[in-house]
């Protein structure tokens, strides 16, 4: 793999923890106040993950049979439509970003550090539009020259994930045909994206969503964390500088005879 396409929020950094507050910051006094039945966290995962904002806000209302205007873009937080609801929950991450902070999974910078030595692209793929933020406050915006967010892809006219649209434009800014590219997700939507595209591998990270669910939309690898590439990643680099040096990386080295030792 030449590139690796990073998902953002539960791959790179927690923010999964801080959208999920988001979240239930919006909806839970919403549905409260319809006498609909309760927002859990386990909602997230089903309808929101993933998803791009406005849309997971359609799937969580459908999923409790309420329907809204559409409204538009520019409706105010206040609005009971659903782009005012998506407005909303934006209001509610920034606030709860300010107050909670977040780093980086240290286990996803060593890896970010391993492609670096190996001479390997990353771009960040991210259905958020806080992408850039989000990547700032945790101190690893300058290592992503490519990042395709949610706001690139409502310029762009990009669908969004599950479709694989969003990754095949990250690998196009590359420069690399997305067949030697790896897609790296925690979020069922976006696993079903890189499954769905012409990618080289599709990375499961397991943060909650199950080893067995992963496998079934389309992971071919799982990891717990990010690190555990690492050898992998660097067993790849040395059998390609074998083949570059015209060594066949499964025969053994001679045992050097005296005159070599001289």
């Amino acid at each position: 793999m030449r590139g690796w396409l990073f998902d953002l929020d539960g791959v790179l950094t927690p923010t999964a923890i801080v959208h999920m507050h988001a979240w239930a910051r919006l909806f839970a006094p919403f549905l409260d106040e319809r006498g609909a039945e309760p927002y859990r966290d386990a909602d997230y995962f089903a309808y929101i993950d993933g998803k791009p904002r406005y849309d997971g806000v359609r799937s969580l209302l459908e999923s409790r049979g309420i329907r809204l205007p559409e409204g538009e873009v520019s409706d105010a937080p206040t609005e009971e439509t659903v782009h005012g609801l998506g407005n909303r929950k934006n209001e509610a991450f920034n606030a709860t970003l300010a107050e909670e902070g977040v780093q980086p999974y240290p286990a996803s910078v060593a890896l970010l550090d391993a492609i670096e030595r190996a001479g390997g692209d990353v771009a960040v793929v991210s259905s958020s539009k806080n992408a850039p933020a989000v990547l700032a406050a945790a101190g690893i915006a300058e290592r992503f020259e490519v990042v395709v967010d949610g706001a690139v892809a409502a310029r762009e006219g990009i669908p969004g994930k599950p479709a694989p649209d969003m990754f095949e434009r990250a690998a196009e800014l590359l420069g690399l045909p997305p067949e030697e590219c790896a897609v790296i997700e925690d979020a069922e939507s976006g696993v079903k994206a890189g499954a769905s595209g012409p990618f080289g591998v599709v990375v499961g990270v397991d943060r909650g969503v199950g080893r067995e669910a992963l496998a079934e939309l389309g992971a071919d690898v799982i990891v717990d964390e990010l690190d555990e590439l690492i050898p992998a990643l660097e067993r790849a680099g040395e059998t390609s500088a074998a083949l570059n040096d015209g060594v066949d990386p499964q025969t053994p080295s001679p045992t050097p005879t005296e005159e070599d030792r001289a």
